[in-house]
């Protein structure tokens, strides 16, 4: 708990000098009322209120629990650059405490709109957050969050701090394009990025490879059959070398992922979509990279939607949307390393009735 204090005291508190409020309590105060369950200000607000004197314990409360008027202030002009390194701190302090090491494997990369926290008359452009997922061990690696609706910029942004030695960096079609290429392998890392018809003339590029693989008596590939919820689906992944054709810096393969989704009674559906490769890899390997990918959306965004109703929430001024959206992607690393085996909305509730189970929330940090 001490490491997280001392992360959150290196936020810089945007208010004017007679803020009464200390900004790294109230922060903290933030964190534990979001593992408690709350989802707003006016929630954390009233967290703070109820459990007052065990939050002095830990924290400055001197002038009592601050207002919801208080915390809304606060996340509305905090500068989430600062969140966002307390969150690259956090992570970074939260690995250590698991004894994880450095970041191997895949490291998906995917945008979330926060659907409900656009201001007024600006439904059509919600506030935008960019989460880098390690999904080896379903830890947050960053977040950044974007000004101005450009996932590609944010995206750059996010990787830049970012070591990627040993790690392959996954993303959908928007991001397989030059930039983000050259962006990943200047970290250290490789790729394996969707390839869709946004960009022509490399998709038009994986068709051919793949034709004449074919024609040459096919590609070498990797199955895989599964079945859960009454649905059955087959994938398979075939690889075929990049030609010296391709304007993707560094990528050395294609790979093309068939899948066949059928469910009970009905007749199968076939989809196809190709994958731009910086490093050789197996049918297999190259397999469950792309599979993994998708735990970001299970491992992350599912569960900030489910348990936090964040696709719901309504906080909408200024900076508030993409603050508070940090605060639920620690809460939810938090609860999902805690060793009891139960699920994260039965972990929240025990913290809320339980001050010594909130306090074991935070064992497995130095």
């Amino acid at each position: 708990m001490d490491a997280v204090i001392t992360i959150l005291r290196e936020v810089r508190d945007p208010r004017d000098a007679n803020a009464r409020h200390d900004c790294a309590s109230m922060l903290f105060a933030t964190l534990i009322a979001t593992l408690c369950g709350a989802k707003n200000c006016v929630q954390i607000a009233d967290f703070c209120a109820a459990n007052l004197a065990d939050l002095r314990e830990f924290v400055d409360l001197r002038y009592g629990a601050p207002s919801h008027d208080s915390f809304s202030r606060l996340f509305r002009l905090l500068d989430p650059r600062e969140m966002e390194q307390a969150l690259a701190a956090f992570a970074k302090a939260l690995r250590e405490g698991l004894e994880l090491g450095p970041v191997k494997g895949v490291v998906a990369v995917d945008g979330k709109r926060l659907r409900r926290g656009y201001e007024r008359g600006r439904a059509h452009l919600p506030p935008l957050m960019i989460s880098v997922w390690d999904s080896e061990t379903r830890l947050s690696l960053a977040a950044r969050a974007s000004d101005d609706g450009n996932e590609v910029k944010a995206t750059l942004e996010a990787l830049k701090g970012l070591n990627l030695k040993g790690c392959v960096v996954t993303a959908d079609a928007l991001h397989c394009h030059p930039a983000m290429a050259e962006g990943v392998r200047a970290q250290g890392g490789h790729f394996a990025l969707k390839l869709k018809r946004n960009n022509g003339p490399l998709y038009e590029l994986a068709q051919q490879t793949f034709a004449q693989a074919d024609a040459a008596g096919g590609a070498p590939f990797a199955e895989r059959e599964e079945f859960a919820h009454d649905r059955t689906e087959r994938r398979r992944m075939s690889l075929a070398p990049a030609p010296e054709a391709a304007n993707l810096p560094g990528l050395v393969m294609f790979g093309r992922m068939q899948s066949w989704r059928s469910l009970a009674g009905r007749k199968a559906k076939e989809f196809t979509y190709y994958v731009a490769l910086s490093k050789r890899f197996t049918p297999r390997k190259a397999l469950k990279i792309v599979r993994q990918h998708w735990d970001v959306e299970n491992g992350l965004h599912w569960r900030v939607d489910m348990t936090f109703d964040e696709d719901e929430n309504r906080t909408r001024k200024n900076y508030a949307p993409h603050n508070l959206a940090i605060f639920r992607r620690m809460a939810i690393d938090i609860l999902n390393h805690h060793p009891d085996n139960i699920s994260i909305s039965r972990k929240m509730n025990k913290a809320a009735w339980s001050k010594e189970y909130m306090l074991s929330l935070f064992t497995h940090m130095r």
